[in-house]
């Protein structure tokens, strides 16, 4: 007998509005350098769309502690306070960089799952390892890569060299990549934007990426896993420390350093709701962009219960966004 979802409403097309917010309050700001100016704009645009969802909400995944963010604070209540109870992990800009860069893959994402089943932490990275459905319970965090890759290989029916492996291109990652090197597969090395680069490894048919591999950050895995696990694909991951003080401070948030995470670990949820907005066009999703008198968006919409993935297309009236706030007088769009 199939289980009921507990959220009887697809609250993942109330948050589409809400990501869709976000990527045009930030898009005017796509290349202009001042990535805290656009982040600043996306939060106060996703907090005001946020506030208007029927729900009861927690932040568990956000900007910060109360003290450095004055919105999307670990711990803010958000919603209207109606029914359900939920946790709320959002990334108003994934990719800061790339938006005040004009590069591509700048996303704005938020997930929602019942309350208490996200995992939670202060650390800043996480070790992670994803694959998709056709990977799926193959993987093992713990083992070498060349153990994961050849298994990988074989649960995709190719030769360990035509997989592709998706690193973020950072310093801590360079043994990893040199691993990867050694076996002879490929790697599409990125410079931010965790969450789209696992998505693209667990959509692996889709963007013929067939691992994420390496460490990335902490509150981005979280958002990934709640979006893997509708879309059937798998995920491991460990927290990863720069020094025994960020140790310290996962124990006595109750973690244990080395465990290795899957995903129940990481979003424990039967009824998950994920959405991102294209700010910035990448492999992903395509970027804002402004045609005439309308604002294009493209989105991605997941719900677990029903497994469904939605990729939407919206045009916005130019002149309703500048009412809004979401598209500033003084920003031509023509």
């Amino acid at each position: 007998m199939i289980e009921e979802p507990k959220i009887n409403r697809n609250l993942a097309l109330e948050l589409l509005r809400v990501t869709e917010a976000g990527a045009l309050a930030a898009a005017p700001l796509q290349g202009r350098g001042n990535k805290l100016a656009a982040d600043h704009r996306a939060v106060e645009a996703i907090r005001g769309a946020l506030g208007s969802v029927d729900m009861k909400g927690t932040v568990v995944i956000g900007e910060g502690e109360k003290d450095e963010a004055p919105m999307l604070y670990f711990g803010e209540a958000i919603g209207n306070g109606l029914e359900p109870e939920v946790d709320v992990a959002v990334d108003p800009i994934e990719g800061t960089s790339l938006t005040a860069s004009g590069l591509p893959g700048a996303i704005s994402v938020v997930a929602l799952a019942e309350r208490g089943t996200m995992f939670t932490t202060h650390a800043h990275y996480m070790q992670k390892l994803v694959v998709g459905r056709r990977a799926r319970g193959v993987i093992d965090l713990e083992m070498p890569v060349e153990w994961n890759l050849r298994r990988i290989a074989k649960a995709e029916g190719l030769p360990v060299q035509e997989l592709t492996v998706v690193v973020l291109d950072r310093e801590r990652n360079n043994q990893v990549i040199a691993q990867i090197r050694d076996v002879g597969a490929r790697i599409k090395l990125i410079t931010a934007g965790d969450v789209a680069g696992a998505l693209e490894a667990a959509l692996e048919m889709r963007f013929g990426i067939h691992c994420m591999m390496g460490s990335g950050g902490a509150t981005e895995g979280v958002l990934a896993a709640c979006a893997i696990k509708t879309i059937g694909g798998d995920m491991q991951a460990k927290l990863h420390f720069r020094d025994d003080k960020e140790k310290e401070m996962a124990v006595k948030e109750g973690h244990k350093p080395n465990k290795v995470l899957c995903l129940d670990d990481l979003c424990s949820g039967k009824d998950i709701f994920f959405a991102a907005t294209g700010i910035t066009s990448g492999e992903l999703l395509k970027g804002v962009r402004y045609e005439d008198v309308y604002a294009y968006t493209q989105s991605m919409v997941l719900r677990s219960a029903s497994g469904t993935m939605r990729i939407v297309d919206a045009y916005h009236p130019i002149d309703k966004l500048r009412a809004k706030g979401l598209l500033p007088e003084q920003v031509a769009v023509r």
